[in-house]
């Protein structure tokens, strides 16, 4: 028997058509899905241009040099008596700072004393002898050869006071080395022997005296920087005497007080080709210290008033410099900028940007241009301090960023 496969039962057609009916319904009630939500302008920190001062300034890395250091040591030998100082006290020029036992150099000047009395005493027996002698060869009563030696022995007795007078100034000069008194006024270092050491010419210093106000900065120019300062200075009619020297410490600050230049060498050091430079400056506070490095400012003229703007907003391609600026509408666009001298964090833009428009100086990174961005002004922006841990071991931020979302993204200022 033949069976037909391709009829099916009218019931299950039914049941087929019930359930397309019912997808088409339930694809009929539903809604598209929501579309995924904008991401928020990146956050930046923004930093208004202003017009400063602005020094036309070159940097160096110098050393600090006292203008006196002097190594104070023993002249004479002998074992130390006294430590007249308290170790890095001030003194005066002339202050007594060690004392060597003098009993032997007394007792020598004593010995040149007497020695000087003899010679003294001689003498006036030569010259006793030599004027009778006188007196004798007028009646022809002495040969005149005997006058002649009296005579001689009468200069040798004066010879022997000038050389016993000599002798006891050397004495009296080797009893005053026992006193080392201070050259200089200054600070004294370290006593580098105790009371009752053994000394002489051939030990070590036994301490130094350093002078500490006014102090000396150091620092080397290449020789075509040299050439360059004088060529700029002599344009604008003024020579390397009038520049000003000014001291970052090492911890970034600006010392107070200003130097000028006074001494450039005359020679040239053939390893690195260099000259050295050096400039006298104020230290009455006693911040810059003998041989410690510093960074110099070197500034020439007056102050000129420019646009200035951070340092950390310049950015470079192929067509030059460029910013990126806030437009009215919030958004960032390029400037092309032209800059001058930096001035610390801050540079000069001689062209390219008017005062009071707003630079951004951090974030840029996630900015393009044309892109509207969340922009919290540097003044109002505040870095967290340094993390607290808790007593649980929990790191805890101690402060907080003004401007809320505004700093969330951006870097410290």
């Amino acid at each position: 028997m033949h069976r037909d496969h391709s009829t099916r039962p009218a019931g299950s057609i039914q049941l087929l058509g019930l359930a397309a009916t019912l997808i088409l319904m339930a694809g009929c009630g539903s809604e598209p899905p929501p579309a995924p939500a904008a991401a928020p302008p990146p956050s930046v920190i923004a930093a208004p241009a202003r017009v400063e001062a602005i020094e036309d300034q070159s940097a160096f890395v110098g050393r600090v040099v006292a203008l006196d250091k002097v190594e104070l040591r023993a002249r004479v030998p002998g074992f130390l008596k006294r430590r007249a100082f308290t170790e890095g006290a001030d003194v005066e020029g002339g202050d007594l700072l060690f004392e060597i036992e003098p009993d032997q150099y007394v007792a020598v000047v004593q010995q040149r004393e007497a020695d000087l009395a003899k010679a003294k005493a001689d003498q006036q027996n030569t010259a006793a002898q030599l004027k009778r002698g006188f007196e004798l060869l007028k009646d022809k009563n002495i040969a005149q050869a005997k006058v002649d030696e009296l005579q001689a022995a009468d200069s040798i007795a004066k010879a022997s006071i000038e050389q016993a007078k000599a002798a006891l100034d050397a004495a009296r000069l080797d009893l005053s080395y026992t006193r080392v008194l201070a050259p200089v006024a200054g600070r004294v270092g370290l006593a580098k022997y105790t009371i009752g050491n053994l000394v002489s010419p051939q030990s070590e210093p036994l301490a130094t005296l350093i002078s500490h106000n006014p102090i000396n900065v150091q620092f080397p120019l290449t020789q075509r920087e040299m050439l360059d300062a004088r060529r700029e200075y002599q344009a604008i009619g003024h020579d390397l005497s009038r520049v000003s020297i000014q001291v970052r410490l090492p911890d970034g600050s600006l010392y107070e007080h200003k130097g000028t230049l006074n001494f450039v060498d005359v020679t040239t050091d053939a390893g690195t080709d260099t000259v050295t430079l050096r400039a006298e400056v104020p230290n009455p506070d006693r911040f810059l210290v003998d041989g410690q490095y510093i960074g110099v400012l070197v500034q020439a003229g007056e102050p000129e008033s420019a646009i200035a703007i951070p340092q950390s907003a310049l950015q470079v391609d192929q067509q030059g410099t460029f910013v990126l600026v806030i437009d009215a509408e919030g958004k960032a666009q390029i400037r092309r900028v032209e800059l001058g001298a930096p001035k610390g964090p801050q540079i000069a833009v001689k062209t390219g940007l008017k005062e009071g428009e707003m630079v951004i100086s951090e974030g840029i990174q996630k900015v393009r241009p044309g892109q509207a961005v969340n922009a919290t002004p540097a003044a109002e922006f505040k870095a967290p301090d340094k993390p607290v841990v808790s007593p649980a071991g929990e790191t805890k931020a101690s402060g907080t960023a003004k401007g809320g979302e505004g700093t969330a993204g951006a870097q410290k200022p």
